[in-house]
């Protein structure tokens, strides 16, 4: 019986899209389009979390949908706390916190604010 042992150190990781923004600059555009500017937040947030992840978290249709749909904005906020930034977290070498009922609360209530916390995270992989 043969073991085959497959070597991951020298395969190259996929390149992380570059999505720094401010996040004051999320609360500014968000409140400026009416809620508008976070459907395409949440697209370009997907991708950054899909690809830091190496695997899919946050599927293209639920970013756009979590724009358009309140309970699925909070679904969104749920899988970014949970899935999304513990990997960010780990890629950028910052210590992990787990936001997920912040993330949750704030997805409910105040979705820009929430947006701005994911931001400011995401931002840390750029530094």
């Amino acid at each position: 019986m043969e073991v085959t042992v497959q070597e991951t150190w020298n395969t190259p990781r996929k390149p992380i899209p570059v999505f720094k923004l401010d996040p004051v600059l999320v609360l500014i555009f968000g409140f400026l389009t009416c809620g508008l500017y976070l459907i395409y937040w949440n697209i370009k947030v997907a991708e950054v979390f899909n690809a830091v992840s190496e695997r899919e978290v946050i599927s293209q249709p639920i970013a756009i949908f979590a724009g358009c749909c309140y309970p699925v904005n909070i679904y969104f906020f749920y899988l970014a706390g949970r899935d999304g930034l513990p990997d960010v977290y780990r890629r950028a070498g910052s210590p992990e916190k787990d936001d997920t009922v912040l993330l949750l609360i704030l997805g409910l209530f105040f979705p820009m604010i929430a947006a701005m916390i994911v931001q400011n995270d995401i931002n840390k992989l750029y530094n």
